[in-house]
């Protein structure tokens, strides 16, 4: 598992062998078209539909609140602090490779620092709102990590270019951002927190990454 992760990594640096299998896409889909299938194992970056910032972490923690790792949005499309795994919750029969369905619960792991994105009731820095942090490790994640994935629209599984919204399992927090920024900690990246009304700046599309084969058995 640890070697298959090794490699993922690579791919984000490395041009992809055509032939592979393994998809890179470096944007969004053309506008009206679905992109390809995200699965579980897939290196992605998530773009706040309403401002384009991509999700983004760094070790540099919280002046306040927890002081766990911040987690912001960052105007840049090429900063590697940006990818994301998406991973399956512990206890479940999902695996590498699997469509992730419209509902299912995810897990995102910040690919530099392997913490996971997290959330919990502390406030966040700029708006108050519930903090959004990263915490853990590869072996050490709990229900603060847990996402519930809501496809807006008709589709069944999750596909680059498709509205989406993460809505935080334990607090009912949708991941969300908005046009505030940091001066300090991480100055012109914007706050990034979660909140609990349905709003139109909750929504995020996946962007670039590196999406694995889809096993056609999980469709």
């Amino acid at each position: 598992m640890a070697l298959g992760f090794f490699c993922l990594a690579l791919f984000l640096y490395l041009s992809l062998d055509p032939d592979s299998g393994y998809t890179s896409a470096s944007a969004a889909a053309p506008s009206g078209k679905e992109g390809v299938e995200i699965t579980f194992g897939s290196a992605i970056k998530l773009m706040h539909e309403k401002t384009k910032f991509r999700l983004h972490s760094h070790d540099v923690p919280y002046g306040s609140g927890s002081g766990q790792q911040s987690v912001t949005g960052f105007p840049g499309v090429t900063d590697s602090n940006s990818y994301w795994i998406v991973k399956p919750v512990p206890g479940t029969t999902a695996k590498q490779g699997d469509a992730i369905k419209n509902g299912a619960t995810v897990r995102l792991q910040h690919m530099k620092t392997r913490k996971w994105l997290h959330s919990h009731l502390h406030a966040s820095p700029i708006s108050g709102n519930l903090e959004v942090s990263c915490f853990g490790d590869d072996s050490n994640s709990d229900t603060g990590d847990h996402w519930k994935l809501t496809i807006e629209g008709s589709g069944k599984t999750w596909k680059q270019d498709q509205r989406v919204r993460l809505q935080h399992i334990d607090t009912s927090g949708y991941l969300h951002s908005h046009d505030k920024k940091y001066q300090r900690i991480a100055g012109g990246q914007q706050e990034v927190c979660g909140i609990r009304e349905k709003r139109a700046d909750n929504v995020w599309l996946a962007a670039e990454g590196v999406y694995l084969p889809v096993n056609e058995s999980s469709k």
